[in-house]
Formats: C-alpha cells, structure tokens, sequence
C-alpha cells in the first residue's frame, strides 16, 4: 500500500512538474531579420513584416509587432523559411496562422527526420476584409525529446497565394481551441443534412463521404458561438446510406460541427423569404450566396433562372448553378441544386441553357424536349449537361469537357440560318480578352471559327428585330458589363457595325443574360444586382428587375432599349395608385407627396427641368437627383447619363435594397443598391430655379414572397 502511495506521488508530482514548465519561445519574429531562420526565393521578404505588407488586406492578430508574412511583393512570390534545429520540450507546439488555404502549397510543416508529422494553413479571409491570424496548436507529446525543425511554405501564387505565421510557442498547457481532425458518421435517413453557420468564422473544408468516396466537399463557416442560418445539404441521391462527414482541423468543442443534424423539413420555414430586409420583387436565394444569372430559358411554361451559388455560406466561394423556375418572370420557386461541383476546386462556373428541339444531341427519352446547358469547370473546360426532366436532373456529357482553352462563361444559341449551334465564350488567347465562336451540329463536337477582341467574361449575343421593321435585324454582342456592339453574323463570324461600344444599364449592374426560347420572340434579360448586399440576413446578393430588351430607332441612331417587363403590373393593387399634377417647384422649399406607409413602390413621373439647375425626387427617404446642366442623373452614388429635354419621363421601381430607374423608352436605365432607410419621405423639389412635375404616380407593389406557388 505504502508503495502504491510513493508512486502516485511520484506521479502526481511529475505532473505538477510538468504543468509548472514555463512556456518557450521558438520565434516570435519581432527582430530586423530573420536570426538563424533560412529563407529560399522572395515571398518572405529581407525580414519579418511590420504588419500589413503594400497591396495586402489589413493583417490583424498578430502579436507584437512583426511576423512572417509571405506577401513579399504580392501573391506571385514564392520561398520557403526553416527554422535552425530545436529539440521538442513540451507537449503542445502552440502559434498563430493566417493567409491563404492551400493545403502543402501556403503551410507550416513540423519537420522530423526530414519528413512532414504536422502541417497546418491559413483560412483565407476573415470577417469584415482582414486577414486575421487565428491561435493554432499542434499536439506534440508522441515527439517530445525529438530534434525537429519548422517550414514555412508558400509555392502557392494565385490569389491567397500567402501564409502569416507569428508567437511560436512550446507549452505544456493545453492551448484554448486546440484544433482536431473530426469525423461525424450520419445516417443519410431524413431529406436534409443542415450545417449552423456564422458568417465571419474561419472557413472549414468538409468532406461528405458515401461508402467511403468522396459526394461532396465544400468550404463553410461553422458557427462558433451563434448560429446565423443553417446551410442545406439535399441527402436524396444518397437517402439510405451511411455517411461519414471529415473536415480538416477544427476546434474540438466547435459548436457548428457538434449542431450538425438531419432534417426531413428546411430549417426556418415559417421565416424563409420573410426576412426584414428580403427584396420584395426582386429574386434572392432563400439561403446563401448567389451572383451570375446562368441558363436562364423558357420551356413548357417555365422560365429556368439558374444562377451562380454558394449554398453554403453569405460570401462567395463553392460555385454551384442553384435553380428557380416561375410561370410569371416575377414569382420563383426553388428547386434543388442544378450543377455540382465534380470535386472540390473543380467549381461550375457561369454558362447558358438552350432547348435542343430538333433533338440534335440524341438524348430525347419520351416526349419532353431536351434541356442543355454549357458551363464552365474551373477544372476541366467548358462542359455540357443535359436534362430529360424539365430541369430537375442533370447528367454530364461523357466527352466533357468539349472546348479547353483559357476562358469562361460559354453562350450557347441555335443560327438557324445555317444551321447549327453556336457558342460565344470569353477566351484570352494571346494574353488578350476576347468573344470566341465556336460551332456544332450536335452540341457535342465543337469547331472554332472566329474571335471579336475587347470584351470581358459572360458574353450574351442575341439577334433582335428592329422596333417597327420586323424584316431588319440586328446581332446583338455584350460581355459582363453590359457594353454592347451591333453588327452582323453569318454563323461564324461577327462584324461589327461601327467600333463604339455603347451602354443601357449603369451602376450595380453586371453579367446579364437572356432566355433562350422565350415565347412570342420577346427577349428578356436579367441581371445580378452586383454588390447589393444583404448583412444580417441569411442571403446576400439579388437579381435584377427582368426587363423586355428592344432596338428603337432613335435620334442618335439604332439604340438597345430595356424595361421592365409588364408582368410587374400583376402586382400593383388595383384602385391604390397615389397621383399628382401640375407641380409647380420653385425651388424655396420641397413639395411634399401623401402617400400610404410601404416600402415596394412602382413611381411614373414626368417633369420640365424648365430654368432649374438641379430636380430632386426624394422616394421613400431616397434622393435622386437630376443634375439639368452635367445631363445626369444620379441616385446612391451612382449615376447614368440623361439628355435634357423640355419634357422628360422617369420608372423607378423601389425595393428594400435597391432603385432601379429608367430613362424614356428605356434607353438608359440604373439599378443603386443597398439597404434603402427607413425615412419614408417623398417629396420633389428644385435648385436654381422654376421647374415642374406635369404628372407623378406612386402605385404600391405587392411582394411575390406572399404569392410564393
């Protein structure tokens, strides 16, 4: 028993003695150089940082005042920095890690015997636009006594090609958040995986593995002490299954990864599309991320809007094609996800859909029409899947990918002239950013015939009739920001009527397409509201008004018109329009205008700017302003041009983040977006003298959120 005693004792006391063991400090980068540390190539500089580096982000959590920090003359650099040989004293290796995720590539290696036994790398950006260093920790007890060296890496050089590193410690207490590698194994028995988010938190890269290979594998913000929104996962390709979920090293007590569960209902239905701030008309994701409109086309009655998507997160970053189908270009129902990713990094950027009614591919199964989409793998090329069920499923194409060349964003239309498809694809051969045309008989086997230079990503290109002479049409080519040519394409090559580009949309206004098929010939486009953001909510990012594209013969000659489409009348009440005539404004003080309390509103105003320098139209506490002299106009601080004339017109359409205006006939238009207040003021008033508002009408808008099929 007494011997019993003595060597708990003695172990107690071992204890004691360890946990009494002060902290060392391997490095904690604070001298002019680098001391005995070893540098190979450029990314670390001469000596540790001061903090930010020029053209970095703000670098934060660092300690003291330098660190290693590879962004030495940008993300393009590259070097390694070794460590002289330490012996391991303690049971944890305790730092701080910041700078890029690029696992081997942007890391810090623990070295023994030569050989890599722990590696560690950033988490890419953090919340509110810095580069936080996070504490990090490796257990090392297995290796205590051991002679190790420590190697920072970065041979990564495209964006986040960097790594920050700071305060490396030996420690025998056991570091806050000590992060583990974790598994979870799920029975795939409910419709829904759900994942708590918390915007802002580092990002974790989760595996879903089915019979032990990889499904899925994404990139999410696992909440940390609250959660934001829940992400979804659609377990029905894999319903019945067992499912084993790894990430890579996470806190151990971290609260997403605990909260994630299975579902059969999507979380916060009685909520989703009711938010405080969700766009009333305008389309929004019910959860996550979404950017470019991709595929959008009409069949059976349904116009598709698939678009450009992260599921997982308020940010972008997973790209997948999310889907919504509507009878009324304005009410939208989301389906599941159109297109995922094949493996992770392997993204599905922006592409086209098109109906291949003659069947030219061969897959018609039955008597639906074949839908065909072309897209981007980051990974692979342009690619082409096909759906024999209206859209719901997708199959990829055996011989994807069908065009490989350094580009994006493929636009597939049908020249029936001769007969064949056409592809127009952003391409930058020759270190320049062109149009490409490439051509099939099948959708399958593509041939390149030609390329139009000056145009960046996501092209749209469209014939259109000329307003008033239906037999003269023109071709109609843009790329992201909208900026279009006229001219004429014979099914190979495009030429272009005159070399100046010329413009409809201004302000938060980026990658419009068109739908394919649409009926009665009507072209109709959208756009992503591009920077209209959502904080606080679980969405961000809308889509634009879908407006009816013409050409109209105009003063200054053949010109692209756009306005919205007359489907936004259906939801305008009947017998609730607000009016006023004959404002005279003499510029002493506003005219206020009684309308009801609301926040959607359809406005049709129009005004003399007469001897006035300046018209303001303060709608819904937001004031736009036409400047008479300059000829613009300008709202949230964005502006379109807007010529003088005795008599003018405006439509604005008003939603909780955005005002979207448009010119007479549409031939210019502006979406500003934000958070709009909350003054609900409405007035009009001049500067520099008389002006008038011969007629003003305020009609409520009612949301499609309510009326959701």
């Amino acid at each position: 028993m007494a011997r019993t005693l003595l060597v708990l004792a003695l172990v107690a006391g071992l204890v004691v003695a360890q946990a009494d063991r002060p902290d060392k400090v391997v490095a904690d980068f604070e001298g002019k150089d680098y001391g005995p540390w070893k540098t190979t190539g450029e990314a670390f500089g001469p000596g540790p940082a001061r903090g930010t580096l020029p053209g970095q982000m703000p670098v934060t959590g660092f300690e003291g005042d330098g660190l290693a920090n590879s962004f030495f003359n940008g993300d393009k650099t590259t070097g390694t920095l070794t460590s002289p040989e330490f012996k391991l004293e303690r049971k944890y290796l305790a730092f701080l890690i910041g700078g890029g995720h690029h696992p081997g590539k942007a890391c810090m290696n623990l070295l023994l015997d030569g050989k890599v036994v722990r590696t560690a790398t950033g988490p890419n950006r953090q919340a509110g636009g810095t580069e936080r260093l996070d504490p990090d920790a490796w257990d090392v007890a297995e290796f205590e006594g051991k002679a190790v060296r420590l190697e920072i890496v970065d041979q990564a050089t495209g964006g986040w090609g960097h790594i920050n590193i700071d305060h490396i410690v030996q420690t025998d207490r056991k570091p806050a958040g000590l992060l583990v590698e974790a598994r979870h194994e799920i029975a795939a028995d409910k419709r829904y995986l759900t994942l708590p988010v918390q915007t802002g938190q580092p990002k974790r890269r989760v595996a879903v593995l089915v019979d032990g290979q990889p499904w899925r594998e994404f990139e999410v913000e696992l909440a940390a002490t609250k959660s934001d929104f829940d992400a979804v996962l659609d377990l029905a390709e894999v319903r019945g299954k067992k499912l084993t979920l790894r990430t890579e090293r996470i806190p151990e007590d971290l609260r997403g990864w605990k909260g994630i569960a299975t579902s059969d209902a999507l979380p916060d239905a009685e909520t989703a599309y009711r938010e405080k701030y969700r766009p009333g008309f305008h389309f929004t994701s019910r959860r996550g991320w979404l950017n470019d409109p991709n595929g959008m086309v009409f069949l059976d009655g349904e116009w598709h809007l698939f678009y450009q998507h992260n599921p997982y997160g308020w940010d972008w970053g997973n790209m997948h094609w999310g889907h919504a189908v509507s009878r009324d270009l304005l009410r939208w129902k989301e389906e599941p996800i159109a297109l995922y990713p094949k493996h992770f990094g392997d993204w599905a950027f922006s592409g086209s859909a098109v109906v291949d009614k003659a069947n030219t591919a061969g897959w018609k199964q039955g008597d639906a029409d074949v839908l065909v989409a072309a897209w981007t793998s980051t990974g692979r090329g342009e690619c082409i899947s096909y759906s024999t069920d209206r859209g719901r499923t997708w199959r990829e194409y055996d011989g994807n990918p069908v065009v490989k060349h350094a580009g994006r964003d493929p636009r597939l239309l049908w020249h029936a002239p001769s007969k064949q498809w056409v592809m127009a694809v952003y391409d930058e051969a020759d270190g320049k950013q062109w149009i490409a045309f490439h051509t099939s008989p099948d959708l399958k086997k593509w041939t390149y015939q030609s390329r139009v230079e000056g145009f960046f990503e996501c092209p749209e290109f469209f014939e259109l009739p000329l307003e008033g002479a239906k037999d003269r049409t023109f071709w109609v080519l843009y790329g992201a920001d909208g900026k279009y040519l006229l001219g004429d394409f014979d099914g190979k090559t495009f030429k272009p009527h005159a070399p100046q580009k010329r413009q409809v949309f201004h302000g938060n206004f980026y990658a419009a397409q068109t739908f394919s098929d649409a009926p009665a010939g009507r072209r109709i486009q959208i756009g992503w509201g591009q920077g209209i953001a959502f904080p606080g909510m679980p969405f961000n990012q809308q889509m634009t008004i879908p407006c009816q594209l013409t050409l109209r013969n105009l003063p200054d000659g053949v010109r692209l018109c756009a306005w919205p489409v007359e489907e936004v009348s259906h939801l305008v009440p009947f017998n609730k329009t607000t009016t006023r005539r004959e404002l005279r404004l003499t510029g002493d003080k506003p005219t206020p205008l009684d309308v009801p309390a609301g926040d959607l509103w359809d406005v049709r105003v129009q005004f003399g700017p007469g001897q006035a320098k300046q018209l303001t139209f303060t709608l819904r506490g937001v004031p736009i302003v036409y400047d008479v002299k300059a000829e613009t106009l300008t709202c949230r601080g964005k502006t379109m041009p807007l010529k003088a004339r005795a008599e003018m017109s405006l439509r604005i359409l008003i939603d909780r983040g955005s005002v979207e205006i448009f010119g007479p006939h549409g031939q210019v238009a502006l979406v500003a977006g934000g958070l709009l207040p909350e003054g609900r003021a409405f007035e009009v008033s001049s500067v520099g003298g008389p002006a008038s508002v011969e007629k003003i009408e305020i009609d409520p808008v009612l949301s499609t959120w309510e009326w959701r099929p």
